[in-house]
């Protein structure tokens, strides 16, 4: 099955990052294929999905900043005991 994306998603693949317009699912068997225009060149390519990523977007909490992991899989900061009122 073709899904098109409307928007487009943003992406990090291989080659660098591109705008996804597509996506190929033949099924449980088989990984996601991301159909994805690169933004340096116009190229298109089949990404498998463990090859591409989400880029990054602060407000989405996704960070490429080393060590620093998606907010919902760390504890969120303290606040040294204060109280929220």
């Amino acid at each position: 099955m073709f899904t098109q994306l409307n928007p487009p998603l943003p992406l990090e693949t291989p080659k660098g990052a591109g705008l996804a317009y597509g996506v190929i699912d033949y099924g449980p068997d088989y990984d996601l294929l991301w159909v994805v225009f690169d933004d340096a060149t116009g190229e298109c390519w089949t990404w498998a999905n463990p090859k591409v990523r989400a880029v990054k977007n602060i407000t989405m909490g996704r960070r490429t900043d080393a060590g620093v992991m998606h907010p919902r899989l760390s504890p969120l900061p303290t606040n040294n005991g204060a109280s929220a009122g």
